[in-house]
């Protein structure tokens, strides 16, 4: 398993704190080690899982596909208003990541970064219908040439911190990695309207494995 480099600082706590607490059992609760153990054993794998970063890398790279930017579960795909940068109607895709799935975000196309924002905010539930405008979260608009594509990170209930390697006038690679939420949440894109969704509603995605959308 490929830890990725978010999970570094988080998986050293964790193992400290298992190693001392079970050191602590050991001493004064000799009764409870076993037991004790192996649910530090479950937890601590539970926790390697949050972080891990299987490769995914794009054989071919085709800026005409949109590819999953997450796992998770395709929840909503509609026609909306993005009111933030377009300011006009656009297709949405949202995929649910779960604690389950593989937290790494990545890029659904190449191009340059025209708008990065991070908005501090909320932590409602992923799938509340204010969550993608009052939640913490960030928006990063990439522009392929030809086309302009928003995607935004919504952090949830659970999770706490949103993290995006991304900023303003920066190069971007399709499939490369632009960020991570820990322990799940949300992702949207905002896509053209001429633009063809290859999702349908309650899909499991895969990130760089999945194609969303096709644009004209």
């Amino acid at each position: 398993m490929i830890l990725h480099k978010e999970g570094y600082k988080t998986m050293t706590l964790v193992t400290i704190f298992l190693v001392v607490l079970n050191l602590i059992v050991a001493n004064y609760l000799a009764f409870a080690f076993w037991p004790h153990l192996i649910f530090s054993i479950i937890f601590f794998l539970a926790i390697l899982s949050f972080f891990r970063n299987p490769d995914r890398t794009l054989k071919s790279p085709n800026n005409k596909l949109v590819y999953a930017p997450a796992d998770g579960k395709i929840v909503v795909i509609e026609e909306t208003l993005e009111s933030e940068y377009f300011n006009d109607k656009r297709k949405q895709v949202s995929i649910f990541m779960s604690p389950a799935n593989v937290h790494v975000n990545r890029n659904p196309i190449s191009g340059v970064v025209n708008y990065f924002k991070y908005h501090p905010g909320k932590y409602l539930v992923a799938w509340h219908p204010k969550s993608s405008t009052e939640n913490e979260r960030t928006t990063t608009v990439i522009d392929s040439g030809k086309e302009e594509i928003l995607m935004r990170q919504i952090a949830g209930a659970l999770a706490k911190r949103i993290v995006n390697y991304v900023d303003k006038g920066v190069n971007v690679v399709q499939g490369a990695d632009m960020g991570f939420i820990k322990f799940g949440s949300r992702v949207d894109l905002f896509l053209p309207l001429d633009a063809k969704i290859l999702v349908k509603h309650d899909q499991k995605v895969k990130g760089n494995r999945t194609v969303i959308a096709e644009l004209s």
